[in-house]
């Protein structure tokens, strides 16, 4: 009852805590030895996780600091496992008292609690909560750095709140100027700001709204990836559907090549200076479960936050009756930004974990090969 708190299979990833328990933390086993790291290396990541702009996220913001515990000696990691914390500092939960046998709808309130018997965590949503990403986060900045020594670059960003929807194409460069700029996390600047006031309307109804994160990877070689039930995109999908929210994943142009014809779908390749290339990046850079050496792209659909002020129709689980629920309390109106650099690391802890099983990762780096900057590594 208790496995599915961790992922991978050579960089391995287990998270803990609870949204209103002591900390959230992130055990990570199997990273190589003689990586450069410091609790610093995470304030960055932390930071970008909450937007500094408050009338689009909850009034619960913490400044959450990285704790590392074990696994660092001298700077560098030993070969051991990484235990890493951060502090919830910022909780209130008599919030949760009055409503813990009302089941909110859209949340795992119900589920949860008939899966452990009435035994789980309820306050903030607990073991279920957006706040136990912070985990995640803290693996992804490790997992970047192992990606970036491979010059290995992922980007995520937002792409679309409710029916607001960007169409621009961006490069990496633009991606990462522009996205921090924006509280939606959206580089299209323009559109970023019609997304905040849609988020801002949507909260003052006592309603909520979701969207659509896009994420790139450049330079994954060809060849990553364990058909047929560790394929690549498999294992990805796998892994963003962990991500609080999360109800949608799609490779490429995803669902529409229901729509098209073989000729219209398929990605012709070409020779470009000695290498072969897809002409288009309809298959998004998987095929077969395996990479091809193109740019490897996805969108994830986040549904909107199910803790709203509007008043919901619920159950009583006491007296088994029916009843109605207005949620108080801090939340989200939009979780949409603050599921960006969660679904970044994911995808990143992902590929790290395939590049160790193909052995494009060393178990122990050598000093040269480890001297790189964290997100260094060279970009389409």
């Amino acid at each position: 009852m208790l496995a599915g708190n961790s992922l991978g299979k050579e960089f391995v990833v287990t998270t803990f805590g609870e949204s209103h328990g002591k900390i959230v933390g992130v055990l990570i086993d199997g990273c190589p030895a003689g990586l450069l790291l410091s609790e610093e290396d995470f304030q960055e990541e932390l930071d970008q996780r909450i937007p500094a702009q408050s009338k689009i996220v909850s009034s619960r913001v913490e400044k959450d600091v990285a704790k590392i515990l074990s696994g660092v000696f001298n700077g560098k990691t030993t070969g051991a496992p990484i235990a890493i914390t951060v502090d919830n500092k910022e909780i209130r939960s008599e919030d949760y008292e009055q409503i813990k046998d009302l089941p909110r709808p859209g949340h795992s309130d119900y589920p949860a609690r008939i899966c452990f018997g009435g035994f789980n965590d309820y306050r903030g949503g607990g073991r279920f909560s957006g706040r136990v990403t912070v985990a995640l986060v803290l693996a992804g900045v490790i997992a970047k750095k192992l990606l970036a020594i491979c010059s290995i670059d992922v980007l995520a960003y937002t792409v679309a709140i409710g029916e607001i929807r960007s169409e621009k194409m961006f490069n990496a460069v633009e991606i990462r100027k522009n996205r921090i700029r924006a509280a939606t996390r959206c580089p299209d600047l323009v559109c970023a700001e019609k997304m905040e006031e849609a988020i801002i309307a949507a909260k003052n109804a006592g309603d909520s709204l979701g969207g659509v994160v896009e994420c790139v990877v450049w330079n994954v070689p060809v060849g990553v990836g364990e058909p047929l039930f560790d394929a690549l995109d498999a294992d990805l999908a796998k892994a963003l559907f962990g991500v609080s929210a999360v109800k949608g994943v799609e490779f490429g142009v995803g669902f529409a090549v229901a729509e098209m014809l073989g000729s219209q779908n398929n990605d012709a390749f070409t020779v470009k200076e000695g290498r072969v290339e897809s002409v288009t990046g309809n298959a998004g850079g998987i095929l077969g479960g395996i990479s091809n050496g193109m740019p490897i792209t996805m969108r994830v659909a986040v549904k909107p936050t199910p803790s709203i002020s509007r008043e919901q129709k619920t159950v009583n689980l006491l007296t088994m009756e029916d009843a109605t629920l207005t949620v108080v309390g801090r939340h989200d109106p939009c979780v949409v930004p603050k599921a960006v650099p969660a679904i970044e690391a994911v995808v990143a802890i992902t590929l790290v974990d395939h590049l160790m099983r193909a052995r494009y990762i060393p178990k122990v780096f050598e000093d040269e090969k480890n001297s790189k900057k964290k997100g260094s590594g060279s970009v389409g």
